[in-house]
């Protein structure tokens, strides 16, 4: 039935009750008068109503609609009628969780938003935008001004607490047993000012040419060495370079020592690093034997050197203190046994002893990369007897000892106390002057690797939240000083202030805040030792030019520089890592799929990609794809997921980095007059 027919006849059932109405009106108007109904006194009257009242005609019209409705209904839908939309209830505001100390990559993450968007949200408040960075931690009143200007609520999440680890260090043995001990040769470091005659000296003393290899005569990197003297005596030296640049390379040689071998020109006397060098043995709490050089020659004054060092607490025998003094001539071989028997009887003086039993105790002197054998580390033996096989552990790297070569190179079986040795078979090149511990087993080993790990991760944490706190309380002081000095204005006054104050950051990202005026210069410093390469760190931090040209140490090691090492620094503008790994179908090949995290910069589909692999590159070239969910985008930002594809033939690892880059030809405008 259709519509237009049910229409007529819902209206032919309104005029039928309409006119039952009306006849039902004008009957009773007729013979209300004359009608009486007739009373018995036996049995009781009820009323008669000859006609239903109009509600019932009202409900009979209701129903007799409704059945005609129901079948109109089931013979067929009625054409043109749309079906209403149900109601939707009123959303609820979406709720967020915060937690105290948030960086704003945190809270974008936790808001499902970029970063960006917590920028945006920032601007014309009282932070200082141009210092916020995403790792940067936010206060509790802007957590919650971004999360209110994003139309959603706060939520506090419940905090985790995170179960305290338990220590699986390794440390040193207990004091031994002094029956157990027995004697060992004295370890003496070479210590005194550059060019004052060390290396000559040990040249003289092992007949070798070492100076005649060092670049410009000049000792480069810590050497130990174990001489035999005439007599049968056994000495260890270490042989510190003297060049300003190696001090903490001196420091930590006086670490090991016994006896400190103080070598001063007789023409020259006290020099920079001649105080230097008895502050490091004062230090170390070791004794000084004085060995005056160049005695030879003519302007060679050995009393001068004698009287100056009497400013520095350092008083030879013939004054009425206890350091022997030797005059010699380490060129021409001048009382070389008069200083080796000094040496010699101070030893015996000091009693030197050691437990040659039980696991190996050490610290390494230097650490290399050699191209044949690996991490390879010069260590001095302190404790215990090592041997092939054995399982170390320094600092965060750990060896299984496959060889062990003396100071000649040649292979050794076994070092005993106060024998230097090379050792090979490390994992990971230690650092010069970590402590050597042997542990049970490669398990053992491989807990005290991780605990190490561990323990850095939360050292620098605690560090990085005080450096944290102190910016807070900064920002807190200034943004006070700030609202001090607006708060005599108007509101309107007040908030033209602060949008002449922010207007340039509007239109600019936090990318483009960050990179806009920055002009940076990746640096690789790679060394031939790890003494090397902490001296020059140590000469770059000193540089005070970054208002010109900011350097960025993005790696640093030992060993040669390879062409993965200036891919690296090569300049990029994001970087990523896959954290997941997957195929699509498409027509009938199986295309690899990464899935990333962008953790610096952005991805930009218009720029070359490189994927790199344990510090290899394994790929250059474009994207074939870049998704963000199932969406096909051209960037992504910071703190986003996203999922790429290169060549089908490239399969992704998880743990590859993925970086974008923009190659670029500059001219040189560096002139070479400019004392650069």
């Amino acid at each position: 039935m259709n519509r237009g027919m049910m229409l007529k006849l819902e209206n032919l059932v309104h005029l039928h009750c309409a006119c039952r109405q009306l006849h039902s009106l004008s009957y009773r108007k007729i013979h209300r008068t004359q009608w009486k109904p007739l009373r018995s006194s036996t049995y009781p009257m009820r009323p008669v109503q000859l006609h239903p009242q109009l509600w019932q005609i009202d409900t009979f019209t209701s129903v007799a609609l409704s059945q005609y409705r129901l079948l109109a209904t089931k013979e067929g839908k009625r054409p043109g009628k749309q079906k209403l939309p149900p109601i939707k209830p009123k959303i609820e505001r979406q709720e967020v969780k915060i937690q105290q100390r948030m960086t704003v990559q945190d809270l974008a993450r936790a808001m499902d938003k970029d970063i960006d968007h917590v920028y945006e949200a920032l601007l014309f408040t009282g932070v200082d935008l141009d210092s916020l960075e995403p790792d940067s931690v936010l206060e509790e009143v802007w957590i919650k001004e971004v999360v209110k200007k994003s139309g959603m609520k706060c939520k506090w999440a419940k905090l985790k607490q995170e179960k305290v680890r338990e220590n699986k260090d390794a440390m040193r043995r207990p004091p031994a047993d002094p029956a157990l001990l027995t004697p060992r040769p004295p370890v003496v470091t070479i210590l005194g000012h550059v060019d004052h005659g060390k290396t000559t000296l040990l040249d003289s003393l092992r007949k070798t040419q070492v100076a005649a290899m060092e670049a410009g005569g000049i000792t480069q990197h810590i050497g130990a060495f174990l001489v035999h003297l005439p007599s049968g005596e056994k000495i260890t030296f270490l042989d510190t370079p003297g060049h300003a640049a190696f001090s903490a390379m001196r420091a930590r040689g006086t670490q090991v020592t016994d006896i400190v071998i103080l070598v001063v020109a007789a023409e020259d006397g006290v020099m920079k690093q001649t105080i230097e060098s008895i502050q490091h043995a004062k230090n170390a709490k070791v004794p000084i034997i004085l060995a005056i050089n160049k005695c030879d020659k003519p302007e060679a004054d050995p009393e001068r050197v004698k009287k100056e060092l009497l400013a520095h607490d350092v008083v030879c025998e013939e004054y009425g203190g206890d350091v022997q003094a030797v005059h010699m001539s380490a060129l021409k071989g001048e009382n070389l046994m008069a200083l080796a028997e000094a040496t010699v009887a101070l030893a015996e003086v000091l009693e030197l002893k050691a437990d040659s039993t039980g696991l190996v105790e050490g610290t390494i002197i230097e650490s290399r990369t050699d191209q044949g054998r690996g991490p390879v580390t010069t260590a001095i033996i302190q404790r215990g007897t090592l041997r092939k096989g054995c399982i170390l552990v320094a600092g965060k790297s750990w060896a299984k000892v496959r060889l062990m070569f003396d100071e000649n190179g040649k292979t050794v079986d076994e070092a005993t106390p106060s024998m230097p040795v090379e050792i090979v078979g490390w994992k990971e090149v230690p650092s010069a002057g970590a402590e050597i511990l042997e542990v049970e087993s490669e398990q053992r080993a491989h807990e005290v690797v991780d605990w190490r790990n561990y323990a850095e991760q939360q050292e620098k944490i605690k560090q990085d939240m005080e450096v944290i706190e102190t910016k807070q309380k900064e920002h807190k002081d200034a943004y006070k000083k700030e609202r001090e000095r607006l708060s005599n204005l108007t509101w309107r006054q007040r908030k033209a202030a602060l949008y002449k104050t922010n207007k340039h950051l509007i239109a600019m990202s936090s990318k483009e805040r960050a990179e806009s005026d920055r002009n940076v210069l990746p640096v690789i410093v790679k060394g031939d030792v790890d003494g090397s390469t902490e001296a020059i760190l140590n000469i770059l931090d000193s540089y005070n030019a970054d208002d010109e040209c900011e350097l960025d140490v993005i790696h640093f090691g030992v060993g040669d520089v390879s062409e993965n090492d200036i891919n690296l620094a090569e300049t990029f503008k994001g970087e990523a890592s896959v954290l997941a790994t997957f195929c699509v179908t498409v027509g009938k090949s199986k295309v690899p799929v990464a899935g990333c995290r962008v953790q610096k910069g952005q991805f930009d589909r218009k720029l070359k990609f490189k994927l790199i692999r344990n510090r290899d590159v394994i790929w250059k070239g474009f994207l074939t794809s870049l998704k963000h969910h199932k969406d096909d985008v051209q960037v992504i930002k910071t703190g986003m997921d996203c999922g790429l594809s290169l060549d089908k033939n490239i399969e992704f690892n998880i743990g590859d980095e993925i970086i974008c880059y923009e190659e670029k030809k500059v001219e040189r405008t560096i002139s070479w007059d400019s004392g650069f």
